[in-house]
């Protein structure tokens, strides 16, 4: 068929974790994983370090998971072959594997500084009995308004609601 697998994120960033695969998953997922009230997503973000000892360890996941190229020309994906040096000459990465859809990107919009900006203030939380590393909401909001999707816009009102709850409830009380 050429509906894409249903997405196990846990599975796919256990395979990383395994690798020692430094990353930041971002977008929706980030945000969901601590706990925003938005749409599910069909796909993970993860900005992974760019290093090349980094790079080394994402291909040998990649390989792993049997990572494709996702095109809609060809349902299941193109097979690639990758290493550190051709990983670091594109941006983004639209893959695809048997655990669902996931993109590399090593600049989301509004963070030049990729892996190593978002990190600063990026957070562990346990997604199933997968531990993730998943960008601060701030930044998650950050990267959404600067990206300016119709799908992006679409989420941050809700994004902008469950951080000023988030905000209040942490306020100490008189």
């Amino acid at each position: 068929s050429g509906e894409p697998p249903d997405l196990d994120a846990a599975a796919i960033i256990s395979v990383f974790n395994r690798h020692r695969v430094r990353y930041v998953i971002i977008g929706a997922f980030a945000a969901i994983a601590q706990q925003a009230p938005i749409a599910a997503t069909r796909d993970i973000d993860v900005t992974p370090a760019g290093g090349k000892a980094d790079l080394a360890r994402l291909s040998a996941a990649l390989t792993d998971l049997q990572a494709r190229i996702r095109t809609d020309a060809v349902p299941g994906g193109l097979p690639f072959d990758h290493d550190a040096a051709s990983l670091a000459r594109a941006d983004v990465w639209n893959l695809v594997c048997q655990f669902g859809e996931f993109d590399l990107t090593f600049h989301p919009s509004g963070f030049d500084g990729g892996y190593q900006e978002l990190a600063v203030n990026a957070h562990r939380v346990r997604v199933g009995d997968v531990e993730v590393t998943v960008a601060d909401l701030d930044d998650v909001i950050r990267s959404k308004e600067a990206a300016g999707r119709p799908k992006d816009i679409q989420a941050l009102p809700a994004l902008y609601r469950y951080r000023a709850a988030r905000r209040r409830s942490s306020e100490p009380t008189d």
